[in-house]
């Protein structure tokens, strides 16, 4: 019978001797060699009656070499389920030679493995912690902006025939002139169209009393202010990071004027955005907005939490790994990967390593948390992912019904697809994880201005990419 041994080599590292004898696979050998003459085809013989003999001398070295590894594979199985060891991957064999195995002359083999072990996983306590919770303090300008907006999103368009206000929108033609006006040939020729508010104050007055086909000449770094004149320098084209790109003329010719009429507020309106609520005043509709936008941004309170609670996870859960077998291992998949046409070197390994050792972290959180916390990810919930991908592609959930035919055939599309069903899976999985993680955060609420909520993420979200 098969027997192994195990001898540490290092951290959470162990290397098995696997002692082969002849006792072990020459049964099997002449088993598969009577089996293989039962159903072997060859010219002169019928079935099922080649002499096992010729088996043995036309396919018995392969024959011999597969019972071989195949008692070897089952003896290790046997070996890691009887001692419960928890391993990563599979184990990595040592210097493997089949050149010595002889079926013309059996004999007791050893064979060399190495076993990388998972460590305990002890994840941080959030109970000894002290965590921010953002309240995002909603203000009346911003009740207002969302008012407003709300008012233009469900305005009406009129066209009237000349400029009277700084909210009229001006659909124009930008043509690339020289400083006197005179179009350059071959040069930049663009519809746009844009608000006679974005131009600098000083300019806003000559467009008023302006009418379809009536033009001004303007420098880009005169005409607009820094924000506006960023995004029309990339509309027509230019680059951002070309410091003359400013200095350039254009002919601003007017084909078509609009003016958007702003939805009153009554009741007809606000019924319009809450049938089924009883929001019948300006005041209950401001109370309304006030209350979206306090939920928009307890949302992203609750988010930026979850993602403290990710890195909270990442950074201090404590797990030992095996790095020395663990980077073996990543050597021989890149040897043995048919994709790879170039071996990578132990230095290009060493560079990878900290990012995939960060990935298999995560995996080992994941486990631990999934196990002891039963976290389930039901088909209803990948269905419904798939649902909201689908929408995010077809450009909102207003434009159609999932109950509509073509859609629910597209769904059922999506869910027979294994790479797309293994991935929604597993950011489902992901984010019920950081979920769990942020209930069990002790937390103190701190009032905070929306710019100032906003500018600690952008700072947060430049620090993250720069450290990747």
């Amino acid at each position: 019978m098969a027997s192994i041994t195990k001898e540490t080599v290092g951290l959470l590292h162990e290397k098995l001797n696997l002692k082969l004898e002849k006792s072990d696979y020459l049964p099997g050998f002449e088993k598969s060699l009577k089996e293989y003459s039962k159903k072997a085809t060859i010219p002169g013989f019928r079935k099922g009656m080649v002499p096992t003999g010729m088996i043995k001398k036309m396919h018995g070295a392969s024959i011999f070499t597969d019972e071989i590894l195949r008692t070897v594979d089952k003896s290790l199985s046997n070996f890691l389920e009887t001692e419960k060891l928890n391993i990563f991957a599979q184990p990595l064999p040592v210097d493997l030679n089949l050149s010595q195995l002889d079926m013309n002359n059996p004999t007791d083999y050893n064979f060399y493995f190495e076993i990388g072990m998972k460590g305990d996983v002890v994840l941080p306590n959030f109970a000894k912690g002290n965590f921010t919770r953002y309240k995002i303090t909603v203000t009346d300008v911003m009740i207002d902006e969302e008012m407003a907006r709300l008012q233009n999103r469900y305005g009406t368009m009129s066209e009237p025939e000349t400029v009277t206000s700084e909210e009229n929108v001006l659909n124009v033609t930008f043509i690339e002139t020289d400083e006197t006006g005179t179009e350059i040939e071959g040069g930049i020729r663009k519809e746009n169209s844009l608000l006679v508010k974005y131009f600098v104050a000083d300019f806003r007055n000559k467009w008023m009393g302006r009418k379809k086909d009536d033009s001004e000449t303007i420098q880009l770094k005169t005409a607009f202010d820094e924000k506006e004149r960023e995004w029309i320098i990339g509309d027509l084209g230019l680059n951002k990071e070309d410091s003359t790109a400013a200095d350039k003329y254009f002919k601003v010719v007017i084909a078509k004027l609009g003016l958007l009429l702003k939805k009153e507020l009554n009741e007809e309106f606000f019924k319009q955005l809450y049938p089924e609520l009883d929001v019948l005043t300006e005041t209950d509709f401001r109370n309304k907005t006030k209350e979206n936008i306090q939920l928009q941004w307890d949302n992203q309170s609750t988010s930026q939490l979850q993602h403290t609670a990710y890195h909270e996870l990442l950074d201090k859960t404590q797990i030992e790994f095996p790095e020395i077998f663990l980077k073996k291992w990543l050597k021989s998949q890149n040897e043995n990967s048919e994709k790879e046409k170039v071996v990578k070197t132990d230095e290009e390994i060493e560079k990878e390593f900290p990012s995939f050792q960060s990935q298999l972290k995560w995996t080992l959180i994941s486990e631990k948390i999934v196990k002891e916390n039963n976290i389930q990810v039901q088909p209803e919930e990948l269905r419904n992912f798939a649902s909201q991908q689908l929408f995010s592609y077809m450009g909102g959930m207003g434009m159609m019904d999932e109950n509509q035919s073509w859609v629910k055939d597209y769904i059922d599309k999506m869910m027979k697809d294994r790479k797309f069903v293994e991935d929604a899976y597993h950011r489902i999985q992901g984010q019920k994880i950081v979920e769990w993680a942020a209930t069990q955060m002790t937390t103190t609420a701190v009032a905070i201005s929306m710019e100032d909520f906003t500018k600690m993420q952008e700072v947060h979200q430049h620090l993250h990419h720069s450290e990747k």
